[in-house]
């Protein structure tokens, strides 16, 4: 009888320890309203997430689109793989993961793509602060970064250090704030100064775990980060957002001819991907500068040369809207970097204007009233 007594009580004492595994979140998660989360460890995430892509053969070529992908056999990247006849030939189903990914993008109204030609235009800084200025504004917004080598919105939203937590109702978001949920894989790697050496099955993998499996919950936007340039993640994401239903993409670009040109590449890619540009947006546009004889008068002078019309002149020979300029403010800068919003920066007076009149236009467009 004691035996049996003290099994009855240590039983129960570990049915307990579950219980509080499962109903106990981080300060900076948001109760999920069932059984709760549990957060699960970096390295056992990275070897789900490795596992959750195509087997990519060891002699595949580097840019292998993996077996059973349409393009298999067939892809540029294919010529000369000594697997190519195999995947060319070999039957391939309708995507089994497609169904999820449209039932959980079911309570999403609005989908939105950024881009950029190249990096460091300050296409994240934008995705960042469009997502503060929406979810400001009383909507409920979410911020999905795909930039699966190079993700910085963590910091960019001031979520460094912070992990993922899993409910039986999916990956849970980290929460900025209760109508701002921001899902990067820059949450599950063991140290932030982690490389990811994956190919592009393995990316495409997560950002379908991304879409499958996170629990959004009822959401007006999700803002969808991409890496620079057009590669698999852009035709990934694309293939699987247009079977929900995407707004559209929004490229950032800088004034200069050498950015210009990848933007050209960019609308080009959209177009042929049936993918909607709601517009292009030029950052770093000029710099506020005072002019000591008239100590009143603010000038703004070109940080780069524009004089082949920049933006808006590309825009007119593209046929896509131009949604606006943005200032090159050391201040907007600064509030990236501590992962603020420029919004409720008083010393952001330069750029959260020119992105507060963006975002509005973006709004009309989409013919979404603001709360």
């Amino acid at each position: 009888m004691l035996m049996n007594f003290c099994l009855d009580v240590v039983l129960d004492f570990v049915n307990k320890l579950s219980c509080l595994r499962f109903c106990v979140l981080s300060a900076n998660q948001r109760y999920m309203g069932e059984a709760g989360g549990f957060r699960v460890s970096s390295s056992e995430r990275v070897r789900e997430m490795e596992n959750g892509g195509y087997e990519v053969p060891e002699n595949a070529n580097e840019h292998c689109p993996g077996p059973q992908s349409e393009s298999a056999g067939k892809s540029d990247a294919c010529e000369g793989c000594p697997n190519q006849q195999i995947c060319a030939t070999a039957p391939k189903g309708p995507d089994p993961d497609l169904a999820a990914i449209i039932e959980r993008m079911a309570t999403v109204k609005h989908k939105i793509l950024v881009l950029s030609g190249k990096g460091g235009v300050g296409k994240s800084t934008f995705s960042a602060q469009l997502s503060f200025a929406l979810a400001a504004m009383d909507f409920q917004v979410g911020l999905l970064d795909i930039d699966i080598c190079g993700p910085s919105i963590p910091k960019m939203l001031g979520l460094e250090g912070q992990e993922i937590h899993q409910s039986n109702l999916g990956w849970s978001p980290v929460y900025v704030e209760s109508n701002l949920g921001v899902m990067s894989i820059g949450f599950m790697l063991p140290h932030p100064d982690e490389a990811v050496i994956w190919r592009g099955p393995r990316k495409n993998g997560i950002i379908k775990q991304f879409l499958k499996d996170v629990y959004w919950g009822e959401l007006d936007f999700l803002v969808v980060d991409a890496p620079p340039g057009t590669s698999d993640e852009h035709i990934s994401i694309v293939q699987f957002l247009q079977a929900t239903g995407i707004d559209g993409a929004i490229i950032v670009t800088t004034p200069q001819q050498v950015s210009l040109i990848d933007v050209r590449k960019e609308v080009s890619f959209c177009k042929k991907v049936g993918l909607q540009v709601l517009g292009v947006v030029e950052n770093m546009s000029a710099m506020r500068e005072k002019c000591p004889e008239m100590l009143n008068l603010i000038a703004f002078s070109e940080v780069f040369d524009s004089s082949a019309g920049g933006g808006v002149k590309m825009c007119m020979d593209m046929g896509v809207p131009f949604l606006g300029k943005v200032p090159l403010d050391p201040q907007l800068c600064k509030a990236a970097e501590e992962g603020r919003s420029c919004f409720d920066d008083s010393k952001c007076q330069i750029s959260a204007p020119a992105l507060k009149t963006i975002i509005e236009k973006l709004l009309s467009q989409l013919e979404v009233s603001k709360i």
